[in-house]
């Protein structure tokens, strides 16, 4: 087991999870928009382009929000989606400026998935920080 994994969601992340571009495909602009598939598993998929990110938030009737007290000078520091239904009584609503901003200025990428495979809309999404070799 790898011990700096400890903590994590998936402390046997290795070749085969979710960051392996095997299962990854990078998508910048809209106009791609078929289902990517690996056998029955529709692939998840990266983009930092703002319109899709935003598009598939307001599909899942997702909104902007932060963790109120994660704010540093004025800035929000922790990026969440409020989902309907799932406990976003503890998150901040913040505008898709403000959320952008903090998206940009960390250089963020945007994990998500469209379908689960039995084609139900997924709301799997993961916000990451790129290593200094991915920027």
């Amino acid at each position: 087991m790898n011990e700096h994994r400890l903590g994590t969601r998936n402390p046997y992340a290795g070749s085969g999870s979710a960051r392996s571009p095997k299962y990854s495909q990078e998508i910048q602009s809209q106009e791609r928009t078929d289902r990517l598939r690996v056998g029955n598993i529709e692939r998840t998929r990266v983009t930092r382009n703002h319109d899709i990110i935003r598009q598939w938030a307001e599909r899942r009737g997702a909104r902007p929000a932060t963790m109120p007290g994660s704010e540093d000078d004025g800035q929000i520091r922790v990026l969440r989606f409020d989902f309907p239904g799932y406990g976003g009584a503890v998150l901040r609503p913040v505008d898709w400026d403000e959320w952008f901003a903090t998206f940009d200025a960390r250089h963020m990428h945007f994990r998500y998935q469209d379908r689960r495979a039995d084609g139900t809309p997924s709301n799997f999404n993961r916000l990451e920080r790129p290593t200094r070799e991915d920027r």
